[in-house]
């Protein structure tokens, strides 16, 4: 495997190394706006933050934070290293470092695929940026070390719920969270770009190998015929063969929950970026197609928790965005969107970016954008965690606003290219 393909460089600004051209309509104001009030946002959050502690959601007026091991650990410096990038202020970087002072030890977290989540948005970022390796290399191949100690030869794929030891065939599977046998999730695809990108970093193909097999694992069973996704599959641990096939975080189990399509979205684009595979583009565009062509996909094009959720309202209508609405959908799939716009041309190119385009519009206003010195110190409102769960419904969250900062980014990057 020619894990080497595509190193130039040591970190490739996200795919934007080939020079697409596209008339864009958002202008620079436009998006320096977005982000300097994101800068101003995040300054309230940081002042609000324990120093042992990472915010995690603004629930009731009250700052919800969590200790290092929770998922979204990482999103958080993240958004800081890419706000310094923007700004180049220094407080920014600072900040973030100070974070990851306590973040560092997750490099040893095996009981979780989402290292990946946690170090690559985090100190991914800050090697790009910064190219310091001496303070960032170590802990990177550290972490992917971790990561890999979950992925099963007989899967081809690496587990994302539940320890390692739990691998009995027997046991019955349910959609309840508990009693999986080799659980794997759609949102696992998001931490494959942190293995590519460490067998690079660290000139080994295992990460490579294994990035590529569970990409191809997934793509083979995680999907129904209109390119929809399931949340996840659970297999026998013993030879690989599908035991079930659900949606614990959506509606029920042959919906699309919104927030899975926008993860496999961005991973088969990513997957596309790092290996040049045309397989992985053809995919891609297949979701996006998907995605893009729903009938319940919503005139601001800020997705509904699930596109298939029973009595979803009429999506022109703006004020139904409570108890139905994701904006971290919106922003993952708008970072996916720019990104895939890169590798394609003529009607496609223009569709992918118009959207994308649509979506950060309309995240940059009322309801979805926060007015500063509101919402905690978060950048964004309304997204939804676990609906079915009730559990973080209608707030703010770390990873929305990251990857609405990301595709700032990332569509300031098109329009710098573009000069």
């Amino acid at each position: 495997m020619k894990y080497y393909f595509l190193l130039i460089g040591t970190f490739c600004f996200m795919g934007f190394c080939q020079g697409q051209h596209a008339t864009y309509k958002l202008k620079q104001d436009f998006i320096n706006k977005q982000l300097d009030d994101a800068i101003d946002q995040i300054k309230i959050l940081a002042q609000n933050t324990p120093e042992d502690l990472m915010p995690r959601t603004f629930e009731g007026d009250t700052l919800v934070t969590s200790k290092t091991n929770w998922w979204t650990s990482g999103f958080y410096p993240g958004t800081l290293v890419y706000l310094y990038e923007y700004s180049g202020d220094k407080k920014l970087l600072q900040l973030a470092q100070d974070k990851f002072k306590i973040l560092e030890k997750e490099k040893y977290n095996k009981n979780t695929h989402d290292v990946g989540f946690m170090l690559y948005c985090s100190y991914g970022n800050a090697l790009r940026i910064t190219k310091d390796t001496m303070a960032y290399k170590d802990i990177l191949l550290t972490g992917a070390r971790s990561l890999i100690t979950r992925y099963s030869p007989d899967v081809q794929a690496i587990r994302s719920w539940g320890g390692m030891k739990r691998n009995n065939p027997d046991v019955k599977a349910t959609s309840s969270g508990g009693g999986w046998n080799y659980p794997v999730i759609i949102d696992n695809m998001m931490n494959l770009e942190f293995l590519l990108e460490v067998s690079k970093l660290g000139n080994d193909p295992v990460f490579w190998d294994i990035a590529v097999t569970h990409a191809n694992t997934t793509m083979k069973n995680h999907f129904r015929p209109d390119y929809s996704c399931y949340h996840l599959v659970d297999y026998n641990p013993k030879d690989g063969s599908v035991i079930a096939k659900k949606t614990v975080q959506g509606a029920y189990d042959e919906s699309a929950w919104a927030r899975g399509q926008a993860w496999a979205l961005y991973g088969f684009t990513m997957m596309y970026r790092e290996t040049r595979d045309k397989k992985y583009l053809d995919f891609a565009k297949k979701i996006a197609d998907f995605v893009l062509n729903h009938p319940n996909m919503p005139e601001d094009q800020v997705p509904y928790w699930d596109f298939d959720a029973p009595g979803l309202p009429d999506g022109s209508e703006l004020a139904n965005y409570k108890f139905n609405r994701d904006a971290s959908t919106a922003a993952i799939l708008a970072s996916a969107l720019i990104e895939l716009s890169s590798f394609t041309k003529d009607t496609e190119q223009s569709l992918y970016i118009s959207k994308a385009e649509k979506m950060l519009q309309s995240l940059s206003k009322e309801p979805y954008k926060a007015v500063t010195g509101t919402n905690g110190g978060f950048i964004l409102k309304y997204s939804a965690g676990h609906l079915p769960k009730h559990s973080e419904v209608d707030v703010p969250l770390t990873y929305a606003d990251y990857y609405y900062v990301e595709a700032l980014m990332r569509y300031r990057n098109l329009l710098l290219a573009g000069n």
